[in-house]
């Protein structure tokens, strides 16, 4: 039996769709809820990135704005920057495009938002608050993987989680949120490159999450029957014909498709949910970012 689908399209329109009802009760309060992406130098992902971020906020109301700086810019003037938006009133969240130019930080650089600006939830603040369960803005992605985790109804008490890839964008605040209840956490286990034997810890996982970037790490062999797969990896890999040969478009390059970590026509066949990618945690991720924005705006308010 096929697994079911967790696709991402239906929970984050609902993620949306309150979002823009409470965007809309801030603007009869007169305020107006934008966000601020500040994108350095010119690199086509990360643009593209900003043009879907652009398109998801503008349907609930929030008004985004992309500051886009020289690469010749040094580290300090960008924080400077950051630091001009960070007191400016009218800006309530803020975003910094990645990656950044080899001579900078990023870390750094996202050290610099204010907390309470901090749409993306990287602030060492607000990840140290994810300690004591108390995180309100949560790095997107995390957040994503664990509603998508929810979204399935199962009762999470105890289930053998195991996580592989532990960043500090995704594995490790996911691992801090899966155990924000006393009572009814899993009990996550968290893989990396220097997991000894990756296949046995991925046997025993009632809950899969992957998020390392490496195509086809995740083979169907690899999965405890009925298990929940969710697949955070986005990986550009060619299109390849019946004889593995890649094939070609019009122009004659190599065609490309978007797969993630886990072998999805092998993992279908043994897990009980899985995410599609693309179409899984991506658009859970933007509509956790928006969301985001709009809990920087009661942070704010509660703060005057």
């Amino acid at each position: 039996m096929a697994a079911k689908l967790l696709e991402g399209k239906e929970i984050a329109g609902k993620i949306k769709n309150e979002v823009k009802k409470e965007v809309e009760k801030f603007k009869e309060e007169g305020i107006e809820v934008s966000l601020h992406a500040v994108m350095i130098g010119d690199n086509p992902g990360s643009r593209v990135y900003a043009r879907n971020q652009k398109k998801s906020a503008e349907e609930v109301g929030i008004v985004y704005h992309l500051h886009e700086l020289p690469e010749s810019q040094t580290q300090e003037e960008v924080i400077k920057f950051i630091e001009e938006l960070n007191r400016d009133e009218k800006v309530n969240g803020i975003i910094l495009q990645v990656p950044v130019p080899s001579h900078m930080n990023a870390r750094e650089i996202q050290m610099s938002i204010s907390p309470d600006k901090d749409a993306e939830g990287m602030n060492p603040y607000n990840i140290g608050l994810l300690i004591y369960g108390k995180g309100k803005l949560v790095p997107c992605t995390a957040k994503a993987a664990k509603t998508l985790l929810e979204a399935t109804g199962l009762p999470l008490k105890g289930l053998e989680v195991t996580v592989v890839g532990h960043s500090e964008i995704v594995g490790k605040p996911l691992t801090l949120m899966l155990l924000e209840s006393l009572f009814e956490s899993p009990t996550p286990t968290v893989c990396h490159i220097a997991t000894r034997d990756l296949s046995f810890h991925t046997k025993r996982a009632d809950v899969l999450i992957v998020a390392v970037g490496k195509p086809g790490l995740i083979k169907g062999e690899m999965i405890k029957e009925g298990a929940v797969v969710i697949d955070i990896g986005i990986n550009r890999v060619p299109v390849l014909d019946d004889k593995g040969n890649p094939v070609l478009n019009e122009k004659g390059r190599k065609k490309m498709k978007i797969v993630g970590d886990v072998v999805f026509e092998e993992a279908e066949k043994k897990a009980s949910f899985i995410t599609p990618v693309p179409g899984g945690v991506g658009p859970v991720t933007t509509a956790i970012l928006l969301r985001n924005t709009l809990e920087a705006v009661k942070l704010q308010k509660r703060g005057k």
